[in-house]
């Protein structure tokens, strides 16, 4: 019995998102080994061209590494976080959760610095947190995936720049869709994934470090994610894993097309998509939960309506009209519907699909709908 799909799903949900068709192209060249010389000439470019895509400054470090989001923030702990490292993390959602878990689980002593799910980071918040229990490391999520909200990163890294801590930042919902300067920025290190805002498959996790993080790598107690060993194969080709040549053939294609639209059209292609499905949403009395300057462009939480059945809202699109969109995690569960707009899945035709679709899920158990402020 053959299992795989023979339509495509319409993915817009917190990801993966749709895969770019020419990077499905890629993929399906003939693999090669994982030291051949092409592989080799490969790296090279997926290297340089994330260094681009990061802005990152000139002696910073960047990779893609063997595995989802998760794996680039194994990484990043994994190579500055060791037995009694003082580590601020700042918790706004399940992500920012997950962080001060892996921070915990390589040693760190951990102070959480919790936001109420749905709102940004108040930067004096964390300067006061700083100013009573001074840090190592500053961890936090750029573009929480649970709650839609974009938080003030710029700001945030500049105030652990002045307290003397390193930053961890997760990108994994922005890279690609949401202005992210690591270099301006003073982000230490920061890691993202290839199957949202890139539109590639997942299966490998863009990171970068800093010339400031380089140097202040502790001994690593993965062998996995241990950089110095991650080097030695992107830089001077010695074994470490049998990197997949087919993911490496997908994100230097995923990376060249962001490069030919550029970073400025590309988030505002992003922002432009995010208004016109929050208008559209409106019309149908739908309105989103984070307060319009905490919003992200490409991960969109929409509020379910009283009375309505979130759950059935979801099969009904996925059965009737092949559209994926996303439940709520945690205390958000039940509550709201993730819609993402992120990279080859941001684009006006599918926000109209969605908009049609949602309006037949709704209809079907009577809402009804009274238009909301935008």
């Amino acid at each position: 019995m053959n299992l795989l799909p023979d339509v495509d799903r319409i993915l817009l949900g917190p990801g993966p998102s749709l895969t770019a068709p020419r990077v499905m192209r890629a993929m399906a060249a003939p693999t090669v080994s994982h030291l051949d010389p092409l592989m080799i000439r490969l790296l090279d470019d997926v290297r340089a061209r994330l260094l681009r895509t990061f802005r990152a400054p000139e002696g910073s470090f960047a990779l893609a590494v063997s595995g989802t989001g998760t794996s680039g923030m194994e990484t990043a702990v994994a190579n500055l976080v060791k037995d009694g490292t003082r580590a601020l993390v700042v918790v706004s959602g399940y992500f920012g959760d997950r962080l001060a878990q892996m921070c915990e689980r390589y040693g760190a002593t951990v102070k959480r610095l919790d936001v109420e799910w749905g709102k940004a980071c108040d930067p004096d918040a964390l300067r006061q947190a700083l100013k009573a229990a001074p840090a190592d490391i500053v961890a936090m999520v750029h573009a929480e995936t649970s709650t839609g909200v974009v938080n003030p990163v710029r700001e945030m890294a500049a105030i652990a720049r002045e307290q003397g801590a390193l930053t961890i930042v997760d990108a994994v919902t922005s890279f690609g869709g949401v202005p992210l300067d690591v270099g301006a920025w003073g982000i230490d290190a920061c890691y993202s994934c290839t199957q949202k805002c890139l539109g590639g498959p997942s299966g490998l996790a863009p990171v970068v470090f800093s010339p400031n993080a380089l140097a202040k790598r502790v001994k690593c107690r993965s062998f996995y994610f241990d950089l110095s060993l991650l080097e030695d194969y992107w830089l001077r080709r010695k074994y470490h894993h049998t990197m997949s040549s087919t993911l490496v053939y997908a994100i230097d294609e995923a990376l060249a097309i962001v490069e030919e639209e550029g970073l400025d059209a590309r988030w505002a292609r992003h922002e432009r998509n995010h208004r016109a499905l929050v208008a559209s949403l409106a019309e149908l009395g739908l309105s989103l939960l984070p307060a319009e300057q905490d919003r992200l462009w490409t991960l969109n939480t929409v509020r379910v309506p009283s009375g309505i059945d979130e759950a059935a809202v979801r099969v009904h699109l996925l059965d009737e009209f092949n559209i994926e969109i996303g439940a709520g995690l945690g205390p958000l569960a039940g509550k709201i519907w993730r819609v993402g707009l992120m990279g080859a899945s941001s684009s006006p035709r599918l926000i109209v699909l969605l908009r049609g679709a949602l309006e037949s899920a709704l209809a079907r158990q009577n809402f009804q709908r009274h238009r909301v402020p935008a």
